[in-house]
């Protein structure tokens, strides 16, 4: 498997001399498109229902799960990054730490699952898995990730998404109740009229 993990991954990744606009659009993909993520969680929760907020909240929940499960494999098994193994070429600068999986990609597949598990946010849902797929790309293709980490945040991320929503009332709704009235405290103390 480590083989084919690697031949991938050499399909894949940056060659030695590549164009700078491909470059550019890399880093662009593997560091920044993740900022939407938060914003989009932000402005559901702000702008949403309180079943819309509940929602929302229930991605960031399944995120914070998928990262605590990455964060236990890396204590567990650590699995040396392309450019630790002097592996292909590396176009991105990035800390020597495990690989498998993919904490950018569990993060955004965690909560883009999430949201598609749920009828009224699905089609959302589903853009933001889709939008995962060049942050995917680019992470191979600067050299940080092999495929198979991608693989690995896609199983982690689903399984955290439909703990959340299988496990709601147990995991979820003591949590959102909570967040709820402080986030009421707080609206109440910014905007006294605001209901």
């Amino acid at each position: 498997m480590n083989d084919l993990n690697q031949t991938l991954f050499l399909l894949i990744n940056a060659p030695a001399h590549p164009a700078h606009f491909m470059i550019e659009l890399a880093i662009f993909c593997a560091k920044y498109l993740i900022l939407l993520f938060p914003l989009i969680m932000v402005i559901g929760w702000v702008k949403g229902s309180e079943n819309t907020k509940k929602l929302f909240f229930m991605a960031g929940m399944s995120a914070v799960l998928g990262l605590i499960v990455n964060v236990i494999f890396g204590l567990v098994w650590y699995h040396p990054r392309p450019f630790a193994i002097h592996l292909g070429t590396n176009f991105l600068p990035h800390a020597p730490d495990s690989s498998f999986p993919s904490d950018h990609l569990t993060f955004i597949w965690a909560v883009a699952i999430s949201l598609s598990l749920s009828r009224s946010t699905r089609p959302l849902g589903l853009l933001l898995v889709l939008l995962g797929l060049p942050v995917a790309w680019a992470r191979i293709y600067l050299g940080v990730h092999y495929p198979f980490d991608m693989l690995g945040a896609f199983i982690v991320a689903l399984a955290a998404a439909i703990l959340c929503k299988e496990k709601a009332a147990l995991i979820v709704e003591p949590l959102f109740r909570r967040a709820m009235t402080i986030y009421q405290r707080v609206l109440s103390l910014v905007c006294p009229k605001a209901k």
